[in-house]
């Protein structure tokens, strides 16, 4: 089970979906912030987390790791839960950080080993 699936319920699109011709709105018409951009373009309270996931998903030297999550508060992403080495996650706190809309990672809430 992948981190998308674990984490959301979700299935991994079988492709990455191409940028709306029409910029995403939030419910009041006002554009939609990077971190609030879903899966598929659409305004999703939960989008950064659920990006970040799909990041960790599309990068074969991160197996999911059950005992993780990935959530959000803003523009950061929080990371929580523990993760078998700190190479582990060093790599995961630099691909969340690729991803649109982040503009920080937390990892105080991880414990390592």
């Amino acid at each position: 089970m992948g981190w998308l699936q674990r984490l959301f319920g979700l299935e991994k699109p079988q492709q990455t979906a191409q940028a709306p011709a029409q910029p995403a709105q939030t419910p009041t018409g006002e554009p939609v912030p990077p971190e609030r951009v879903g899966l598929n373009g659409e305004y999703d309270q939960s989008g950064l987390a659920k990006r970040v996931a799909l990041a960790f998903d599309n990068d074969p030297e991160l197996d999911d790791v059950d005992t993780l999550y990935v959530a959000q508060t803003g523009t950061t992403v929080v990371l929580k839960g523990k993760v078998p080495s700190q190479a582990i996650l060093t790599k995961m706190v630099a691909v969340a950080k690729t991803v649109n809309g982040a503009a920080a990672v937390e990892t105080n809430q991880v414990s390592v080993g």
